[in-house]
């Protein structure tokens, strides 16, 4: 059974970073695409960013690119979200998935699997 657990959320301020872990078990993270994905209070789960597991190539949504690096540490079995420049409009909870094959997606539905979720706020 395929286990995901996130943690390193928390608050902080606008402008601050955070780094938010996935920890896989259950298989090899190394072989599945793993994305982040986030929801705020009244609206809907949105894809964050991604990463695939064939070539490592990265997938980021508009609104945070240039901000946010996804990361995998495959001997670790961990994916990470390294996030900077935080602001207020990040804040959510946010989740890691990972679905069978390779490559990435922004659909929850193409998710086979999903963590508890970690809660980020940012706020003054």
């Amino acid at each position: 059974q395929v286990h995901l657990v996130e943690s390193g959320g928390g608050l902080v301020q606008p402008g601050g970073s955070l780094r938010l872990s996935c920890l896989a078990s259950g298989f090899t993270s190394g072989y599945y695409a793993v994305g982040w994905f986030r929801q705020a209070p009244g609206k809907e789960r949105e894809g964050v960013s991604c990463i695939s597991s064939s070539d490592g190539s990265t997938y980021y949504v508009d609104s945070v690119k240039g901000r946010f690096t996804i990361s995998r540490d495959n001997a670790k079995n961990t994916v990470y979200l390294q996030m900077n420049s935080l602001k207020p409009e990040d804040t959510a909870v946010y989740y890691c998935a990972t679905r069978y094959g390779s490559s990435c997606h922004f659909s929850v539905p193409a998710y086979d699997y999903w963590g508890q979720g970690t809660q980020v706020a940012v706020s003054s």
